[in-house]
């Protein structure tokens, strides 16, 4: 990282334990390790995302990885999709704070928004189980075939596949982690519903 990134994930790790005395933001046994238990867990996904891509963040919460990917890749327009108002409000706060111009935060639910961006990507991390992922994510690749759905899974991934490929078709690159040990990126492309899945 450059001393810029240096400067404002160090700005963006106070604000997140500041915020965290007010609201549940993150596990508090992750507090100690914010660096590699969330930053450099989502910047896992910065080299699999095409230059100038704009990306749907779903659930972004305390901005993993949505604000983490807009801070490492100023080309980007991240979208982070968070319904919770208070937590919206951490990430515009961590938005003003590291000036982070390629980031847009939406208070507000993902299914409204289906209407308003197109996006190239789509990323979520301890959201929901991949089917519910996938219903999330159709409307988009209905709008943008080529789009490309970035999970990030812990442990229950394999098995998360096997259900979501009862209803699903998708072409899946299958990356495992580099900062957990069971855990896992689940690159979908190519996402249909099965032939009489409604």
């Amino acid at each position: 990282m450059t001393a810029f990134h240096v400067k404002h994930f160090a700005a963006y790790a106070a604000l997140l334990r500041r915020w965290q005395g007010v609201m549940n933001l993150v596990a508090p046994s992750t507090l100690a390790d914010i660096e590699a238990r969330h930053f450099a867990d989502s910047a896992q996904l910065a080299p699999l995302i095409p230059p100038g891509a704009v990306v749907a963040d779903l659930g972004s919460g305390a901005g993993f990885p949505g604000m983490v990917l807009a801070l490492l890749r100023p080309d980007l327009t991240v979208h982070l999709i968070e319904s919770d108002t208070k937590k919206a409000a951490f990430l515009k706060s961590v938005s003003r704070e590291t000036l982070c111009a390629g980031a847009q935060v939406h208070a507000c639910r993902v299914e409204s928004l289906y209407d308003a961006i197109t996006p190239d990507v789509v990323t979520a991390r301890a959201l929901a189980p991949l089917p519910k992922l996938c219903v999330l994510t159709e409307p988009w690749v209905r709008q943008n075939p080529a789009l490309i759905a970035l999970f990030m899974k812990g442990k229950t991934a394999r098995e998360e596949i096997r259900q979501a490929e009862t209803v699903w078709r998708f072409a899946l690159d299958f990356v495992p982690s580099a900062t957990a040990t069971d855990g896992a990126i689940l690159r979908l492309t190519r996402l249909t519903r099965a032939s009489g899945c409604m």
